[in-house]
């Protein structure tokens, strides 16, 4: 495989990438989970990092938190319960901002 091919799979990657995490962040704003959740800090539930440190490596970990999105529930983060999340988002949209989240550094 030439350079030149390998070069612009590698960038499409990259872009598809991003895609995906802009898709996540996006659907974590109009969801309203950004209220609850930061990037780096606790706020009244774990920050994205703290939730990407639990789950690294965790090749179940889209379909666990899936569940507990879905749900909602207590005690895996403190005493604070998660809401479940509104017939209106779906599925597909959970997976993509749990992505988002399991991408975070």
């Amino acid at each position: 495989m030439s350079t030149r091919i390998k070069f612009v799979l590698a960038a499409s990657l990259l872009f598809v990438g991003n895609a995906f995490a802009d898709d996540g962040a996006a659907l974590m704003k109009k969801n309203n989970c950004l209220v609850c959740h930061q990037t780096a800090a606790k706020a009244v539930g774990p920050s994205l990092k703290d939730i990407a440190a639990k789950y690294k490596g965790d090749k179940g970990a889209v379909g666990t938190l899936a569940k507990k999105v879905r749900s909602g529930g207590s005690g895996n983060w403190g005493k604070v319960a998660m809401a479940p999340t509104p017939a209106a988002v779906s599925d597909a949209d959970i997976k993509t901002m749990i992505g988002t989240i399991l991408a975070t550094k």
